[in-house]
């Protein structure tokens, strides 16, 4: 009763310090380290999914300050991220995941989830482009890689069927164990990676990254972000898979103990 009265000034000034600052790999690391034990560290997944920012598509007007109208009526409009921009969220892309699908603005969040339990190994976000999901997947095992030798798998869609991922994937000693995209052109793969019973294996076990995506729009706060800027959208999307995390840790340490009965009774 006698403590000083609460200041909200102070508290969007930490805020603001907490989101534009590296905690949220920090704590990302350290609930690694605790989960380390259930984690693989041979076999992963890779993907990405699509983060709608928070900006209307209204506020995509032109660069050049030329006037379309109030941005409400953009039908039969040929707008792309060269010519227009978020007067809301600048950095926000006008994206789509899939043909068929509403372009939206958009950032993309980007996981490396290992292939024993799910966990996510590695984390970021970027801006919403065609090559975004492949190089953050070369960057998360370019970082997964440092100071190792050991060779590990990867799996992942048809989307990383691209000269440039599966090349960048072997020169960090990464076998790509990426769906062959053979239609109507020549994938990048071949028998020398699609022969073995772990290209396979691999492939069925896409499902747990979808999974992970699916929690973190769900439960977590991905579904419509509320924050502007990508930094402050990596912060939140690295914390939310820090959470994921942490909130799957108690459910598998109790499983690993009820399967070890020494460890139970000590």
């Amino acid at each position: 009763m006698d403590d000083a009265v609460w200041n909200h000034a102070v508290f969007s000034k930490n805020r603001d310090r907490l989101l534009t600052s590296d905690v949220a790999q920090r704590f990302f690391a350290e609930v690694n380290v605790l989960a380390k034990r259930f984690m693989s560290d041979e076999h992963f997944t890779v993907d990405g999914t699509l983060i709608q920012a928070w900006a209307s598509q209204k506020s995509f007007r032109p660069k050049d300050g030329s006037d379309d109208g109030d941005g409400t009526n953009f039908r039969g409009q040929k707008r792309s991220n060269e010519t227009h921009q978020s007067t809301t969220d600048p950095e926000a892309r006008l994206y789509k995941k899939s043909y068929g699908k509403e372009s939206k603005l958009a950032y993309l969040g980007h996981a490396l989830v290992e292939n024993r339990n799910g966990l996510i190994a590695a984390a970021m976000a970027t801006q919403a482009d065609g090559h975004a999901e492949r190089d953050a997947a070369l960057l998360m095992l370019d970082e997964r890689q440092k100071n190792s030798s050991r060779r590990i798998t990867v799996g992942a869609d048809k989307a990383y069927d691209a000269k440039d991922f599966i090349a960048g994937a072997r020169a960090l000693n990464v076998t790509a164990h990426v769906q062959k995209n053979d239609k109507g052109r020549r994938s990048n793969l071949d028998g020398r990676t699609t022969r073995h019973a772990g290209y396979a294996l691999s492939l069925s076990r896409r499902w747990l990254v979808e999974k992970t995506f699916g929690w973190l729009k769900q439960t977590g706060p991905l579904d419509q972000l509320k924050v502007r800027g990508l930094a402050k959208v990596d912060w939140i999307f690295v914390f939310s898979c820090a959470a994921h995390n942490l909130l799957r840790l108690p459910r598998l340490i109790q499983s690993h103990t009820q399967q070890d009965p020494q460890q139970q009774c000590a």
